[in-house]
Parts: structure tokens; C-alpha cells; sequence
């Protein structure tokens, strides 16, 4: 019985020994078909996709150019079988640069993106983040497509390269209350320092409780409100002159003690009011002050009263005497397309070809002013017979349209901001508030800058 029982188990651990081999064998088996099957899927994608480049961009947070952006790639997406454009709107916690800083940081930068000023642009060259799109294949063709050789002309960096494509250009130009200014007598606005200060007296003898710029801004030290009361008055009093170069102090002197002089003249008439006030330049507590062109939906709510024309015009700013009034520049409230250093070069070239693609045609930078009043940064938009309707139908926007080629982009310096702060606190704020004359305060500005705050 032993013998017989010993036997039995014997076949018994050998049938399980046997039973095991065989499934491993078959699992082994069945795992090596889904391997191949997941290969051959594998290679079905990538026989679908292949040659097909695929580039991600960032639109700014602005509703309106989200959907410019996605429209566009869209259509040119569907166009060809080359390139795959994909928007995605940046997030804007706690800022769009935050943002942007972060994904390189972390290696997730997208190919290109919008919304990119010169200043921060700088930050990014310095760090080489940035493709030198003079570089690029085609470059110059984009330019010329688009007929904007003269508007990015000062957006070249003192490197002597090319790091931004600049969409748009917000010549900031600055609005009269011409109702007020006929009410006292005079039927042009001022284009020189002494007609400024001739309507100024006039102002103050005969409405004293009005001033000639009413913003409590002019007071603060705050780097980016320079933009708009500092530099559009220095752009136009240098005739464009740079104000730092890279990382060399190049102001004119004598532009910039101009325009020190004239905010120094307008606080001596009592002229500036920087105390917060609602609304001056809408109530008519100050009949002058810097307008851009998405001021005009706000009045159209708010203020229907506002007319172009009647109540208030727009003009270039005022120049010293003696000085050219007809080819006048300004600052330009401006941002622009760039390419990130960690797109293969593939990619890069894609960016541009879509780009190249997307201005080659001006009903797109025409459909762009019509979606956000942002106005294209081309040379020929009072020229081009594209843009002449909505012009027609939109008076207001012809100046800005007019002032594109002469408005000037912020500094290049990678600490702009920390520059710009200086300008105020050593020099326009102090002669605002009557603290110091004007060569004073230029050259403590000077003397602020240059001994520590260029790199």
C-alpha cells in the first residue's frame, strides 16, 4: 500500500510540476502577443503622426486674445498636415511672468508665447531662455510680409539681437479737454512747452479750482506709472534717444532736464493735482492727461458724454520750443511673441512658419484690432486699405493708428524696474511735490542709476 500510495504521489507532484511549466508557457506567450499587439499600435500612431510637429503656445490672459489665438491656429492647423498649433492661455498666478519663469525653471516652458514686454524679455535674454529670432530662417521675410521693418526697429536689444516679435503697439498718447480749452479761448491744443504754460495760466485765472493734470499717479514712485507720464514726455523731447542702452546710461540730458523743467513750471502755477480724485479728466478737474485706446469702452459705459472731437481730442505729446512737431514719438504700451532657448530647433522653425503664415495676411491683424482695439504693430495701418473701414468707423483709434511707427518700446535693462523706480524717487516725483529744481534732481537720478542699479 505504501509503494502504491508513494507512486501516486509521486505522479501527483509531477502533474503539478507540469501543470505550472505549461501556464507559466502560456502566460509567457500571451504577454509577448500584447507586447507585440501594443508595439504594432505603437507603430500605427506613430505611422499616422509622423512628421507632424507639434508646438505649444501661450496666449495672453486677455479673453480676446485667447480666442484671436485660438482661432487662427485653428484654421491653420486645418490648412496643412505639417504643423500642429496648440493654444493654451497662460495662468496669471501670481503673475504671467511668475508664471512663465516657473515653467522654464521647472522644464516645462511651451515653444512660444505671447504677451512679453521688452523689459521682461531682457530678464529672459539674460538667462538665455530666449531664441534670437534674427536668427531664425525667414525672419526677415516675416517682417517684410507684414510690412513692420520701421515698428520693430527700436525693439532691437543692445546686443544687437532680435528677441521679440511685437504684436501689438499702444502709442500712448495724451487727451485734451478741447470743450474746456475753447472755453478759455484757445482753438488748438498746445504742441510746445511755453503754449502748455500758457494754458495753464489761462486755466488757473480763470477756473482756479481746475487744474492742467489732475493724477495722483505723478506722485508715486511706482516703476510702471513712469511709462506713462516720464518717457511719453522724454521720448518726444529726445526725438526717440534711448534712455539706457543694455547696461550704459545714454539719456539726453538735456531732453530729460526739459521735461523736468516743465512738470517744475506747471507745480509752481499750481497746476498738478496728486491727490486721489474720481474720474478728473472725465469730470473736467484736469484737462490733460495720458490716454490709450481701451479707455474709449470704459466712456462708452460710463462717461457717454465723453465725444471725440467735441469733448475731448487726442494729440502726440507736447515738445520744448523750437523743437520738430511733426514726426513726434512716444512711449509704447506694447508686448510681443517669443520663442524659448528649450524648443528644438524643429519646433522653433514651426513657430515661425505659423507666424509667417498668420501675418502674411492682414485680415488677421485686422481681426485682431476689431477683437481687443489693440492696434497691430505695422508699419501701414493708416495706409493699408484693409484697416480703412474700421478706422472710418472708429475716428478715435486713427491717431493711435498714425503715432505706431514712432512710439517707442520700454528699456531693454533686466532691472527696469528697480531703474524706473529711481526715476521717480530721485527726480520726477520730488519735482512734482516742488522739492527739487530741476538739474537737481536730474542729477541725483544720473547719479542713483549709474552707481547701482545697471548690470
Amino acid at each position: 500500500m505504501k509503494t502504491e500510495r508513494g507512486k501516486s504521489m509521486k505522479k501527483f507532484v509531477w502533474f503539478l510540476l507540469v501543470s505550472t511549466l505549461l501556464v507559466l508557457l502560456i502566460s509567457a506567450c500571451s504577454n509577448d502577443d500584447n507586447e507585440q499587439d501594443v508595439q504594432e499600435s505603437q507603430g500605427e500612431n506613430t505611422d499616422t503622426n509622423e512628421g507632424v510637429i507639434e508646438i505649444d503656445f501661450w496666449s495672453a490672459t486677455n479673453p480676446t486674445q485667447d480666442a484671436f489665438w485660438k482661432k487662427v491656429a485653428e484654421e491653420f492647423n486645418a490648412e496643412q498636415d505639417n504643423i500642429q498649433v496648440n493654444v493654451s492661455q497662460m495662468r496669471e498666478t501670481p503673475t504671467s511672468e511668475a508664471t512663465i519663469q516657473s515653467a522654464i525653471a521647472g522644464g516645462e516652458a511651451p515653444v512660444f508665447s505671447e504677451n512679453i514686454s521688452r523689459g521682461f524679455a531682457a530678464q529672459l535674454a539674460k538667462s538665455e531662455a530666449l531664441v534670437s529670432l534674427n536668427t531664425l530662417e525667414g525672419w526677415e521675410e516675416l517682417l517684410e510680409s507684414r510690412k513692420m521693418s520701421e515698428t520693430v526697429k527700436p525693439w532691437r536689444f543692445s546686443d544687437d539681437n532680435q528677441y521679440v516679435l511685437p504684436i501689438y503697439s499702444n502709442p500712448m498718447l495724451f487727451g485734451w479737454r478741447v470743450d474746456i480749452l475753447n472755453e478759455l479761448g484757445f482753438e488748438e491744443m498746445p504742441q510746445t512747452y511755453s503754449e502748455v504754460l500758457e494754458v495753464a495760466d489761462a486755466l488757473k485765472q480763470e477756473k482756479s479750482d481746475t487744474f492742467f493734470w489732475a493724477k495722483s499717479d505723478l506722485a508715486d514712485p511706482t516703476a510702471w506709472m513712469r511709462w506713462f507720464d516720464f518717457f511719453m514726455l522724454y521720448n518726444a523731447a529726445s526725438e526717440g534717444n534711448n534712455f539706457i542702452e543694455g547696461n550704459e546710461f545714454v539719456a539726453d540730458d538735456k531732453a530729460g532736464q526739459q521735461v523736468l523743467d516743465l512738470m517744475y513750471q506747471l507745480q509752481e502755477r499750481d497746476a498738478l493735482l496728486v491727490r486721489e480724485a474720481s474720474d478728473p479728466f472725465e469730470t473736467g478737474l484736469g484737462i490733460f492727461t495720458d490716454i490709450g485706446p481701451w479707455t474709449f469702452a470704459y466712456w462708452e459705459e460710463q462717461f457717454p458724454e465723453m465725444k471725440y472731437g467735441e469733448t475731448f481730442d487726442l494729440a502726440l505729446p507736447p515738445v520744448p520750443d523750437n523743437a520738430d512737431t511733426e514726426e513726434i514719438n512716444t512711449f509704447a504700451d506694447t508686448k510681443g511673441v517669443v520663442i524659448y532657448a528649450s524648443a528644438t530647433e524643429e519646433e522653433q522653425q514651426a513657430a515661425v512658419d505659423f507666424l509667417t503664415w498668420v501675418y502674411s495676411d492682414p485680415d488677421r491683424d485686422l481681426q485682431w484690432f476689431e477683437q481687443t482695439d489693440l492696434p497691430p504693430a505695422r508699419d501701414d495701418l493708416t495706409t493699408n486699405e484693409s484697416f480703412q473701414d474700421f478706422l472710418d468707423e472708429n475716428p478715435a483709434l486713427v491717431p493711435y493708428a498714425e503715432a505706431v511707427p514712432y512710439a517707442v518700446p520700454p528699456i531693454d535693462n533686466p532691472n527696469f524696474n528697480e531703474l524706473q523706480t529711481l526715476i521717480g524717487q530721485e527726480a520726477f516725483n520730488p519735482v512734482v511735490g516742488g522739492a527739487k529744481e530741476p538739474e537737481e534732481a536730474w542729477n541725483d537720478m544720473k547719479q542713483a542709476i549709474e552707481g547701482g542699479e545697471l548690470e
